[in-house]
C-alpha cells in the first residue's frame, strides 16, 4: 500500500523522471542508499523505485509510526522504525539485516536527517552516519546509491512553507528526478566504507541534478549512460 500511495502522491506533486545506470537489475538483499533533502523525498524515491519494480522495506524515523493510519500501514508492511538517540537505535539495524536475509531490499538514508536550510536549492548530501556502512559490512549486502533532486521544490523551509509547498505543488508541477546508480560492495573499515557510500550517493545526486535539465534530450541521456523512465 505504501508504494501505491507514494506513486499516486508523486504524480500529484509534480513531474518526475527516473533513470538508472545500466547494470544488472536491483535484486533482493540490496541496500538502497538515498540522499535526504526534504520531508517529501521519501515519497518520491519510493514512487521512483516502484517504477523500476522495487518495493523496499523503508527505514524511517520512529515518530511516523505514531501518525494515524500511516503508522498502522508502516507496521503491517514490515517497515523499520529508527529510534534515534535511544537504546533501541541499534535494533533497527538488526531488523534491517533480517529483511535483507529474507530477500527484501532496504531503503535507508545515510545522513539520518534533512538539511537545516530555508531555501529550496539543491546541495550535496550531508556527511553520513555510520549505520549504512555498519549494515553493509555486517551483512555483505551490495549497495545501490540513489540520488534525488527537486524534492526541495516540492517542500522545504519552515513548517508553514513546507505545508504551502505541498498544497501548491499540484499547480506548480515542479520537476523532480531520481537516479539509481550501479551496485557496489563497500570496503572493509567503517570510516572508509562510510566515505565510499557517501561518495557514491553524492555522484548519484549529481546525476539526478543534471537530469532536471537534460532528461528528454536523447543525446544527453546516451552521453551519461542513463536509461530513463518518464512520468
Amino acid at each position: 500500500m505504501i508504494s501505491h500511495v507514494a506513486a499516486a502522491l508523486a504524480q500529484m506533486f509534480g513531474r518526475m523522471t527516473v533513470s538508472e545506470t545500466p547494470s544488472l537489475p536491483v535484486v533482493g538483499g540490496t541496500i538502497l542508499a538515498a540522499n535526504h533533502t526534504s520531508l517529501a523525498d521519501p515519497v518520491l524515491v519510493v514512487a521512483a523505485l516502484r517504477r523500476l519494480g522495487i518495493d523496499p522495506v523503508i527505514m524511517a524515523t520512529a515518530g511516523l509510526w505514531r501518525v494515524p493510519v500511516l503508522g498502522g500501514a508502516l507496521a503491517r508492511e514490515g517497515h523499520i522504525p529508527v529510534h534515534r538517540g535511544t537504546a533501541r537505535a541499534a535494533s533497527s539495524l538488526a531488523d534491517a539485516a533480517e529483511a535483507l536475509a529474507a530477500g527484501r531490499c532496504v531503503l535507508m538514508y545515510g545522513e539520518g536527517r534533512i538539511p537545516d536550510r530555508r531555501d529550496s536549492g539543491e546541495a550535496a548530501p550531508l556527511p553520513f552516519r555510520s549505520g549504512l556502512a555498519r549494515l553493509a559490512l555486517a551483512t555483505g549486502a551490495p549497495v545501490r546509491p540513489v540520488g534525488q533532486a527537486g524534492a526541495r521544490r516540492v517542500s522545504s523551509g519552515t513548517t508553514a512553507k513546507q505545508l504551502a509547498g505541498v498544497l501548491t505543488a499540484p499547480v506548480r508541477r515542479p520537476r523532480v528526478h531520481v537516479h539509481v546508480g550501479a551496485p557496489l560492495f563497500l570496503p572493509e573499515g567503517l570510516a572508509e566504507a562510510t566515505a565510499v557510500a557517501h561518495g557514491a550517493v553524492t555522484s548519484a545526486w549529481h546525476t539526478a541534478q543534471s537530469g532536471l535539465a537534460t532528461i528528454g534530450r536523447p543525446s544527453a541521456d546516451r552521453a551519461q549512460g542513463r536509461q530513463v523512465v518518464g512520468g
